[in-house]
């Protein structure tokens, strides 16, 4: 009886490929599924709020909404920082949290611009970021390069709407919302291939449960300025 040693070193590594293969879909998929299900609390909770004259008054009527402004941010870096010492239904609670608190900051667009203009944009920013994820996913190219670029940018984006919330410069407006349509734009796919590599680099020796909200979060993050950017930037003349 003969055995084929080639024949067996190939099947193993196309075993182990294939398993890590299934693997990584199964961690994209739960990716998307919190970012959608993230997006779709933040849409429940805006369209509520935006169409109560009662709740609109209570949040952005008073100094209330001043803490609704900084909540997100304070359960961003909740979870930025305490992702290895919450556990995991920790972690998810505190994803949904701050997808729910992104829906009361952002509840004023409702009031602002159009439903005819929200929607439009909703579906620009979907497609725009099903095609830049896709690309994330599925290029060969290094996209690390990006990274440090994109985030010098999201640094001037933040400095510059500072700025911009204190001075309303129409101009400075126009340029910060192109410069951050680019900047979430190459975000999503630059994280989407980060997270394909830390999915690789933690394959089979951690549970990816904690990965998949992170990974989340970012998109989600990539999603919601790059619809804002989006909509500050076409609805110039399309407000209330």
């Amino acid at each position: 009886m003969s055995y084929d040693f080639n024949s067996g070193y190939r099947t193993a590594p196309r075993a182990v490929g294939a398993a890590f293969d299934a693997g990584l879909r199964s961690h994209m998929m739960q990716v998307y599924n919190h970012m959608t299900l993230g997006l779709v609390v933040t849409g429940l909770i805006a369209y509520l709020v935006g169409h109560s004259p009662a709740l609109l008054q209570s949040i952005y009527g008073t100094p209330l909404r001043y803490l609704v402004m900084l909540a997100p941010l304070a359960f961003v870096m909740v979870m930025s920082f305490g992702v290895n010492r919450l556990s995991l239904p920790a972690l998810t609670a505190t994803f949904y949290g701050y997808s729910a608190t992104m829906g009361l900051s952002i509840a004023f667009i409702f009031i602002v611009y159009t439903h005819a203009l929200i929607g439009q944009v909703f579906f620009v920013t979907a497609a725009t970021f099903l095609a830049m994820s896709l690309y994330g996913y599925t290029t060969k190219s290094d996209l690390t390069r990006w990274g440090a670029f994109l985030m010098m940018a999201l640094f001037g984006i933040i400095i510059a709407s500072l700025v911009q919330f204190f001075v309303h410069s129409a101009a400075l407006n126009f340029a910060v919302s192109v410069i951050g349509v680019l900047v979430f734009t190459g975000l999503t796919a630059y994280d989407t291939q980060r997270i394909k590599e830390t999915y690789s680099e933690s394959w089979g020796t951690v549970a990816n449960g904690k990965l998949a909200l992170m990974g989340a979060l970012s998109l989600y993050l990539d999603f919601i300025n790059l619809f804002l950017m989006l909509l500050r930037l076409m609805g110039g003349g399309n407000r209330r």
